[in-house]
């Protein structure tokens, strides 16, 4: 048990708190949600934030609701969109709600004293009566207020449409029915969800007479203030179909040093102490990277499995330790690598020529693969060409059917035996 908010402090979480939220999780066991908007199929890593919200509510003895907007994602959250979003087909929706669902799933435990809950908001926002709801809850909430909202005004210049101006008003009634139906007085979210929360708690507060609380988290940024979640390749997703579990373990095992033990607090499970001694083993040597290492390690073992995760490890050794013998590496590693690498494929029994799995797997010239071979700087399965090298046995390949090629410190690719 750890308490709520002062673990979200050190951890760098907390952004903001509603007076007397301290006081709330200390009375007992509070049950606390986070909304999901179903946007797409996946979430991606910017969504860890939130959910690591709920995690350390859950750890700290209190009950989190995952509620998933099969209802509001008809509409769109305005919030830091600078215009207004293409609107969803009711299947496009169901299928992402249900992509959504399953990742969640991975994170909070929905078994025991303190068992998680999911929901979607499409049970009762799309039966709601727009009459019934004008009256209802429209007439807590005037305009002035409203457009004081920063995802409102900020969109003021550009246009907003009635559709996005009244989506404040629907996570207000998703608070207010999550604590009619299941007693939740919480709500987590960004801290972009301020205006939208803090509704909510006042719907509550006027048409059910009951106290409720918000609390938000920071919106993450880099040491360079670049946007968190952006790869070369564009978003880390959640989903393995979209980022691999090797793509995903390399964005975290990349990422600057000065951002490791900042990530570290953020995304893992990890203890003051494991984080302090990894901090310090960064300061003392950071090239070799410990710190990210290890983020990546435990970032994706949440997210993809620990057997994924060291399969990642495994093949991202491979690809910068060029002292790895390629002899010892399981079949599972080569057929990873040839997914993410280059791979060269050839017959099964005739010989590779040297310059052609040059050409084929890093689009090199002939005379320019004459020259790294001239310069040793090919090698297969770790062994050094010699500038004479013309033809790869097919005797050596690994578990009968693989090579791994090296060009200079970096380039590596796979040649593949077919047949």
């Amino acid at each position: 048990m750890t308490d709520f908010l002062s673990e979200l402090t050190w951890r760098g979480l907390l952004y903001q708190q509603t007076e007397g939220a301290a006081a709330h999780f200390a009375a007992g066991p509070v049950a606390g949600y986070c909304g999901f908007d179903p946007t797409a199929s996946s979430l991606h890593v910017g969504s860890l934030v939130p959910i690591m919200g709920l995690v350390h509510l859950q750890r700290a003895g209190h009950r989190p609701v995952a509620l998933v907007g099969g209802g509001t994602g008809m509409i769109g959250d305005p919030s830091g969109k600078a215009s207004e979003r293409q609107l969803l087909t009711i299947g496009e929706i169901d299928a992402n709600v249900a992509g959504i669902r399953g990742q969640l799933e991975r994170f909070l435990d929905f078994s025991g004293e303190h068992a998680a809950r999911l929901v979607d908001n499409a049970e009762w926002l799309r039966e709601l009566k727009a009459v019934e709801f004008m009256r209802d809850v429209g007439k807590h909430f005037t305009v002035n207020l409203m457009m004081q909202k920063d995802s409102v005004k900020s969109r003021m210049d550009a246009g907003i449409s009635y559709t996005e101006f009244s989506y404040m008003l629907l996570q207000a009634y998703d608070f207010a029915e999550l604590n009619r139906r299941y007693g939740v007085t919480l709500q987590i979210g960004g801290s972009d969800q301020w205006g939208n929360i803090t509704a909510g708690t006042e719907l509550i507060r006027r048409t059910l007479q009951r106290e409720a609380h918000g609390v938000t988290l920071p919106l993450v940024t880099t040491s360079g203030g670049q946007k968190f979640g952006k790869s070369e390749a564009g978003a880390v997703w959640l989903d393995a179909a979209r980022t691999s579990p090797f793509q995903f373990y390399q964005f975290w095992v990349n990422v600057d040093d000065a951002d490791a033990v900042k990530y570290l607090k953020m995304f893992t499970l990890l203890p003051r102490d494991e984080i302090d001694a990894l901090e310090t083993a960064l300061a003392a040597a950071p090239h070799e990277r410990a710190a990210q290492r290890r983020l990546a390690t435990e970032v994706t073992s949440i997210v993809h499995g620990r057997d994924a995760a060291a399969l990642a490890e495994r093949v991202s050794r491979v690809i910068f330790d060029r002292r790895i013998d390629a002899r010892e590496l399981a079949a599972d590693v080569f057929i990873t690598l040839a997914g993410e690498i280059p791979c060269a494929r050839f017959a099964a029994a005739a010989p590779i020529n040297v310059l052609d799995a040059l050409e084929r797997a890093f689009g090199l010239s002939r005379s320019a693969s004459r020259k790294l071979l001239q310069q040793g700087a090919v090698s297969i399965n770790g062994e050094k060409l010699g500038a004479d090298a013309q033809d790869i046995d097919p005797a050596g390949a690994v578990h009968e059917r693989w090579f791994l090629l090296r060009k200079g410190a970096r380039d590596v690719a796979v040649l593949e035996r077919e047949g």
